[in-house]
């Protein structure tokens, strides 16, 4: 058995130039508190979720977005859910960059039976709307 090959020069340098998966300007929600912030914002319901949205004070990072999922048990069991908010990050993934305000705050809230269900570009013309009306 031999050992495998080390990858030649060329292939390392393709895959150094490959966008990143994330966006670069947009940063995950972790703790509980920005999320009780971004509660006492705006709020826009639409059909395929909730989003809610708050303008940061801070003048650090104000090119950031920074964005949250979340999908309480009333969305399914774990997969059901998992799934959720797998969709509601490929959405915030391919508009938020474009639509979303650098400087703000976003969460995204998962609906039972609609979230993981609903077609991708509704979902995607919901956060457009969603967008326009809350800024």
């Amino acid at each position: 058995m031999t050992p495998p090959e080390v990858p030649a020069a060329g292939n390392a340098a393709k895959t150094a130039e490959q966008p990143p998966a994330v966006s670069v300007c947009l940063e995950v929600l972790r703790k509980r508190s920005d999320f009780l912030l971004v509660a006492k914002g705006k709020r826009q319901a639409m059909p395929g979720f909730v989003l809610q949205a708050r303008s940061r004070d801070t003048p650090e990072n104000d090119n950031l977005i920074r964005v949250g999922f979340t999908c309480s048990k009333k969305v399914g069991n774990a997969v059901a859910r998992n799934r959720a908010k797998r969709r509601l990050r490929a959405l915030a993934r391919d508009i938020l960059p474009t639509k979303g305000l650098p400087g703000w705050d976003y969460v995204l809230i998962g609906r039972a039976d609609v979230t993981a269900d609903r077609p991708f570009v509704d979902l995607q013309s919901d956060l457009c709307q969603a967008l326009d009306n809350i800024h």
